[in-house]
């Protein structure tokens, strides 16, 4: 059995948020259009609050995008984004969400950020969606959203170490690309075993099953 991840389509993280994601908005109809083909879809949700340690108005002296090093390892500091009850942490209107069986909310402990949707940054701390994707015997997973080069990707990498197959489906991506790390981090997937496919595909595939 497959899910379909939709990964942080939230208004922060789309063209006028507070951490936009070059025109991030425009794999929301193509997302919509895969729902039909999957049973199962989980969307995941960033939720801080607003004192979260990533935030670089809550680090004294630090700017935006500098990195700094956490208990649990280096931390790049963000703009405020996606504070809890916020509409910038509010999924893209234009997201269809009827049939979402589960929303992984993630970052709302204050001290410690978390890009994956399976594990906060400390890769120890879960969020539950392994617990839940096991529940109902799903092995093969298909990643869409925000962004390429962080969250999706450590999702991608954790979903492979917890034994799952893996696709994202890179015409339903956008990255930040902070510095070549939308390369980097393809390259990344790639070499780990993440499997590259497009919508079409996807569809293809599902409806001959």
């Amino acid at each position: 059995m497959e899910a379909l991840i939709i990964i942080d389509l939230q208004n922060d993280f789309c063209p006028g948020g507070k951490l936009a994601v070059p025109k991030g908005d425009e794999i929301v109809t193509t997302i919509n259009s895969l729902l039909p083909y999957f049973d199962q879809v989980i969307q995941t949700q960033d939720w801080h609050p607003q004192d979260h340690s990533s935030f670089a108005s809550n680090q004294s002296g630090k700017s935006e995008y500098e990195t700094v090093s956490m208990d649990y390892g280096e931390q790049v500091l963000w703009p405020d984004h996606c504070v809890q009850g916020t509409r910038g942490a509010e999924f893209h209107p234009d997201l269809k969400t009827n049939d979402t069986r589960m929303i992984v909310r993630k970052g709302f402990r204050q001290e410690i950020d978390s890009y994956s949707v399976f594990f906060e940054n400390d890769h120890q701390t879960k969020t539950g969606l392994d617990g839940f994707l096991s529940s109902f015997g799903i092995k093969k997973l298909f990643l869409c959203g925000l962004a390429t080069d962080f969250c999706v990707k450590w999702s991608a990498l954790d979903a492979l170490k917890l034994g799952y197959e893996v696709y994202l489906i890179d015409d339903a991506v956008k990255a930040i690309d902070l510095n070549g790390s939308e390369a980097a981090a393809i390259k990344e997937m790639k070499d780990a075993g993440v499997k590259f496919i497009s919508s079409d595909f996807v569809k293809q595939e599902l409806s001959d099953e």
